[in-house]
């Protein structure tokens, strides 16, 4: 099985948050299945740590070290996913995430987030 992280998932999986679910942990941490963080998740939190919105503690290149130790993947944007992303109804209007279900849709993977809005699309999610 496959699974993509949600931006906050990721985060809080990397701060050992306890607003990260049990299940959602259990699936993160489970050695049989493959996860990938989407280089949007990377950008979104990029952006957000240039504009004060999200101050990191850690440098970005120290983020990107810790999915590699975690095991993760960073699957990149294609072509495929724009066009899925240029298709999803208007429910949630954060491009970043639209392009985790984009992206979830295209590689069917399942999505890990607490997001209400990401679990409305006709996409497989846990929390």
């Amino acid at each position: 099985m496959e699974y993509i992280l949600d931006t906050h998932v990721l985060l809080w999986f990397l701060r050992n948050d306890p607003s990260l679910s049990e299940t959602a942990l259990r699936f993160i941490l489970d050695g049989n299945s493959t996860k990938f963080i989407s280089v949007a998740s990377i950008w979104e939190i990029s952006i957000k740590n240039r504009i004060g919105k999200l101050p990191l503690k850690k440098s970005l290149s120290d983020i990107f070290d810790e999915i590699e130790t975690n095991g993760f993947g960073i699957i990149g944007i294609d072509r495929k996913c724009v066009e899925i992303y240029n298709t999803l109804p208007l429910i949630h209007r954060d491009p970043f995430d639209g392009i985790i279900i984009a992206t979830a849709k295209f590689k069917q993977m399942t999505i890990i987030t607490s997001d209400e809005n990401i679990q409305k699309y006709d996409v497989d999610c846990i929390w």
